[in-house]
């Protein structure tokens, strides 16, 4: 078991590649770790939590035992950032099919929305320890 919550995301996504430095920027705590989920380390994290037939647009986050999908990931890890990002658990208020269309929708347009990567994100080297493989 990982001791930090472990981020799963689609590697070859801009949106989710600009996501994943996003959060750095803001977690000051150093507390992600990052997993795109067609590395083995993301495969092996699917597979120990039985969610192998997740398709590539749901964002997984693991924390201990607890597993968040969507916007529930998004929002546990807003929670969690520095600054005003935290403020954004108040949209939990709002009901879970409104929050889930419009995270369904932007996943489903990401590619032509924001682009393709021809591979997964490589890290810095300053950020590496931070990825798992």
């Amino acid at each position: 078991m990982n001791e930090h919550p472990v981020l799963l995301f689609d590697g070859v996504c801009n949106l989710c590649s600009t996501a994943i430095q996003f959060i750095i920027k803001r977690d000051s705590g150093d507390c992600f770790r990052f997993a795109a989920m067609q590395s083995p380390a993301g495969e092996r994290l699917l597979a120990e939590h039985r969610l192998t037939d997740l398709s590539s647009e749901t964002m997984v986050l693991i924390v201990d035992r607890s597993i968040y999908l969507r916007s529930d990931a998004a929002l546990e890890i807003a929670r969690q950032l520095d600054g005003a990002w935290s403020l954004m658990r108040w949209f939990s208020l709002l009901p879970r099919a409104w929050r889930e269309a419009g995270y369904r929708r932007l996943a489903s347009n990401r590619f032509r929305w924001f682009g393709r990567r021809r591979s997964c994100l490589m890290p810095s080297e300053e950020n590496r320890r931070r990825f798992l493989v």
